[in-house]
């Protein structure tokens, strides 16, 4: 396993982690319920009446949201492999961000060189009955993984992805996501990582991360920052 100071970077994730106050406090509050709502949306059998009441209601929240500003610059990452390092804002992620409804959200905790990541996947993300769907399993361990390998100091973007799956994940189950960094070859990371729910061993990833050229980044993130044609 590759020696990696991930104490170097953590300080910031656990920053980002502080209550959020002012606009950001209240965007975590409504996708926190939005989560909630999409949780019992998909096994409610709640009357019709009470179904109509709702999508009224939501329908004319959209349309106030379609009338409202739009950022047009970075403020923050999607996705934490590329980030850099963890001093980036990651509330936007659709795994870990609590700025956004489609995530669970995952949870990440420092213990020595290794990240754990906790998550409890609720009925939204079902697959076989009763467990977690199997694309989602590996959706969570890039995350995991892409995490732990940006603490090297050279994040990279995912090459490859490899998913063993031991047994079928449990849905509504505390789970536990342990990532470490195995080795480092040239311009890629590789990074390793488990996934259990209590004693059981649900499945193992692996990714391969190769490097970026941060100005190639930069490039990418200054054209999201254009201004979009009004006809988009």
């Amino acid at each position: 396993m590759s020696n990696i100071d991930a104490t170097k970077h953590w300080p910031f994730y656990a920053a980002a982690k502080a209550p959020a106050t002012g606009t950001w406090a209240e965007k975590r509050r409504l996708a926190a319920a939005m989560r909630r709502v999409i949780d019992r949306l998909v096994a409610t059998d709640a009357p019709i009446d009470e179904l109509q009441r709702a999508a009224d209601e939501l329908e004319r929240f959209a349309e106030t949201l379609d009338g409202l500003p739009v950022r047009s610059w970075l403020e923050g990452f999607a996705e934490s492999a590329t980030a850099g390092d963890t001093n980036a804002m990651f509330d936007m992620s659709p795994l870990m961000g609590l700025s956004n409804p489609l995530s669970p959200p995952i949870d990440f905790e420092l213990e020595a060189d290794r990240v754990i990541g906790r998550v409890t996947f609720g009925r939204a993300y079902e697959g076989p009955p009763g467990h977690v769907h199997g694309g989602l399993v590996a959706a969570a361990f890039d995350e995991v993984l892409g995490f732990v390998q940006c603490m090297t100091g050279q994040p990279g973007m995912t090459g490859t992805l490899q998913v063993r799956y031991r047994s079928p994940t449990p849905l509504n189950q505390p789970l536990r996501f342990e990532a470490w960094v195995e080795r480092l070859e040239a311009r890629k990371t590789i990074a390793v990582g488990t996934l259990t729910c209590g004693d059981k061993l649900c499945a193992e990833g692996e990714g391969v991360f190769i490097v970026i050229d941060r100005e190639r980044f930069r490039s990418l993130v200054g054209e999201q920052s254009q201004p979009k044609d009004s006809g988009e």
